[in-house]
């Protein structure tokens, strides 16, 4: 079988998924594009018809572990991950996560924030990443200070909520000695973090201030 490079540039796969989209190539010409090369006597299409012969079927390929994969002609350890990440970035596409709970008050943003960071032993930040509808999305650590200091830093965690598409958000971090309640630098970050929020657009639910088994709202 003819190398990809050899066939008639209006029959390369790769040529006819930029033209027309994936939905015009078969399953073995899918295959041979992740797979970029064949091996010598074989060429990329042949390689990927062999695979799913080997296994049946996508889907079985699909399933099959890396090591499976590596072990078939032509592909080797590097081809086999290609292929695995490709399925599961396909797997991820098809079964997106469920929608989060949405934060309706401060309550809510704090039960989250104390299973997330209520009981760390150093002072850190956790950004609530909501959608349009206050549908948390994601949790990500933005900042870890001292014991006993917070580090809210404004920009940093405005990127973290436009870095993963967020349009509404709340902040968290916890206090190790055991007290949630918040200090005059609490007080003057929140307002901060509420000004430039509203500058780019985004809305600010809230910053909560937890311990393992305690809370309490930060009120600029």
């Amino acid at each position: 079988m003819a190398r990809l490079a050899d066939l008639p540039e209006g029959e390369r796969p790769r040529e006819r998924l930029l033209r027309l989209g994936p939905r015009a190539l078969a399953d073995r010409e899918l295959i041979a594009l992740v797979l970029r090369s064949g091996r010598p006597g074989a060429s990329a299409l042949a390689v990927a018809e062999g695979l799913l012969a080997e296994f049946g079927s996508v889907a079985a390929l699909a399933r099959a572990l890396p090591g499976e994969l590596a072990r078939y002609p032509g592909v080797g350890p590097a081809k086999a991950a290609s292929l695995t990440a490709a399925f599961g970035l396909a797997a991820a596409a098809a079964d997106p996560p469920p929608a989060g709970p949405v934060l309706r008050c401060a309550g809510d943003a704090a039960r989250i924030a104390m299973r997330e960071i209520g009981g760390e032993r150093r002072e850190c930040v956790a950004v609530l990443v909501c959608d349009s509808r206050n549908r948390l999305s994601r949790v990500e650590r933005a900042g870890e200070g001292a014991v006993a200091r917070a580090q809210l830093n404004v920009r940093e965690i405005l990127n973290c909520v436009l870095r993963h598409d967020g349009r509404a958000f709340a902040v968290a971090h916890n206090h190790p000695s055991g007290d949630p309640e918040p200090g005059t630098d609490d007080v003057a970050a929140t307002e901060s973090l509420r000004t430039a929020a509203r500058a780019v657009g985004l809305r600010f639910l809230g910053h909560v201030v937890v311990t393992r088994d305690a809370w309490a709202s930060v009120s600029p």
